[in-house]
């Protein structure tokens, strides 16, 4: 095995970027950065008929939308190429003539009837279903025969009898397999084309990877490809599989869990920042030592060690992810933050798809109220939601508090000063008016301000009063205290 350290993610262009399979990617880059070695991104596209058109774009744009980068793939290049299965097919033939010649694989013409009818009838006895090995030991005529038939045949591997393969997982330790469980297993379909238990060996081992850091769904084929390394006398790497991501009821994340929002490119169009799904990702099935929980790129590579990856399964906890979004917005640049949210006001219907230098302005001011508050940039459309609608909705806090008897009186003063002029309509002018209305009237505190808010919002709770009323805008505000006082 190579003394560089060399990992590599190999997705299946068959879908969009998945947080499970976002986590396999963060790991091995993580992994790769810390110790210095080197990050191949190969695309394992053997499977044609499941293969989506932009498949293949979605996963790279949205690794590195995440902050991940790679030494080594099918845009970047790299000495160990080609970085695409369906680009390596003559590659994969040399290797498995290789293995017929050597007796270590043969020629299977069995229909798929015969092998589920032979499925069915183990199952019957109570049997695990496994192939039985019917076709292992053809003689050339009868190979002639079938082929004379018109019949295809499909390249299997000889599993050795009365074996055991042990390997050491980083996470997991010391695992071993029995091949008397185990059937001679196709490692060539009937179409020439190989199986993944096969070209991932011959892959992993001609570009020198080192470690293999995948999910634990993927321990079940190890023993056939340990089988596979060492009929070919080459060295496996050293193997890491993670636990599985599961949701908060601790069942396993399915695509079809719709409880959690399971693709990368969701995410990006609901408005998360790529650095908080980046900090969240790597907390899934891996902690740091200490209590610290934000971590930029730079901080998560230095910290990262594959001695502490878990041995549990990792729990997506959806608020958790909230509150970390949440923290970094509030960080981020107002101006950045603007801009994720503009397309969400704009598809809402807020406000037009074009803005005027005044209209962008304004919407500044609005996500600057509320950017606090944001768990995603998709948010600011229902927390901004009085700032748009005629009507005002009121909450059952906001009619109690309208219903005191200082109100009146109070709206009364607050109209009247705003229909004067009496200070600037500034956020400053507004807090000078509500002050004259204290001294007028001789309400303050909570008597002052909620039947403000509540009159003008419908709510008792929200942002800075001043700067709403502000943004809400003269004419709206001055027709909803006079409706308010009939």
């Amino acid at each position: 095995m190579t003394t560089e350290v060399r990992v590599r993610y190999a997705p299946s262009p068959t879908g969009h970027l998945h947080i499970g399979n976002a986590r396999t990617a963060l790991f091995n880059y993580l992994f790769a950065r810390n110790l210095g070695g080197k990050f191949i991104i190969r695309i394992e596209d053997t499977d044609v008929k499941r293969n989506v058109a932009g498949g293949e774009e979605n996963q790279l744009t949205y690794l590195k939308w995440l902050g991940i980068n790679w030494d080594e793939s099918i845009d970047v290049g790299g000495g160990y190429g080609p970085y695409r299965q369906t680009e390596r097919l003559d590659l994969y033939r040399e290797y498995w003539q290789e293995l017929l010649d050597k007796g270590l694989a043969y020629r299977c013409y069995c229909t798929e009837e015969e092998l589920e009818q032979e499925r069915e009838e183990q199952q019957a006895r109570g049997e695990t279903p496994r192939y039985s090995g019917r076709h292992r030991n053809l003689t050339a005529e009868q190979q002639a025969a079938f082929e004379a038939e018109g019949r295809v045949a499909s390249i299997r591997f000889r599993v050795p009898e009365g074996r055991s393969y042990t390997f050491d997982d980083m996470v997991k330790g010391a695992i071993t397999f029995d091949t008397a469980e185990m059937g001679d297993f196709v490692i060539v379909k009937k179409d020439g084309i190989p199986t993944y238990n096969f070209a991932v060996v011959l892959d992993d081992h001609l570009m020198k990877i080192s470690h293999v850091l995948r999910g634990e769904d993927h321990i079940s084929n190890t023993p056939r490809q340990l089988m596979i390394y060492e009929a070919f006398g080459w060295e496996p790497p050293v193997f890491a599989h993670m636990t599985l991501i599961v949701n908060e009821s601790r069942k396993k994340l399915s695509k079809r869990d719709e409880s959690i929002i399971q693709f990368i490119e969701q995410y990006d169009d609901l408005g998360y920042l790529p650095e908080a799904m980046f900090n969240f990702i790597a907390l899934l099935g891996w902690s740091p030592e200490g209590e610290q929980e934000m971590f930029t790129r730079e901080e998560l590579v230095n910290a990262f060690d594959a001695d502490r990856l878990s041995k549990s399964p990792a729990v997506f906890d959806t608020q958790k992810l909230s509150w970390m979004n949440n923290e970094y917005i509030k960080k981020a640049d107002l101006e950045r933050i603007v801009d994720l949210c503009l397309p969400h006001l704009k598809k809402a219907g807020c406000i037009p798809d074009a803005l005027d230098g005044e209209g962008r302005e304004w919407v500044t001011a609005l996500v600057a109220l509320h950017q606090d508050k944001l768990r995603c940039a998709s948010d600011i459309v229902p927390v901004t939601e009085l700032f748009f609608r005629e009507e005002v909705a009121d909450e059952e806090e906001a009619t109690a508090v309208l219903a005191e008897e200082q109100v009146p009186a109070v709206l009364s003063a607050f109209l009247g000063l705003l229909e004067s002029d009496a200070a600037e309509f500034s956020a400053d002018g507004i807090k000078d008016m509500i002050k004259t209305v204290q001294k007028d009237t001789g309400h303050k505190g909570k008597a002052l301000f909620m039947p403000i808010r509540a009159a003008i919002t419908g709510q008792t709770h929200g942002p800075d009063l001043n700067q709403s009323i502000v943004l809400l805008g003269k004419p709206k505000v001055l027709a909803r205290l006079k409706e308010r006082l009939g």
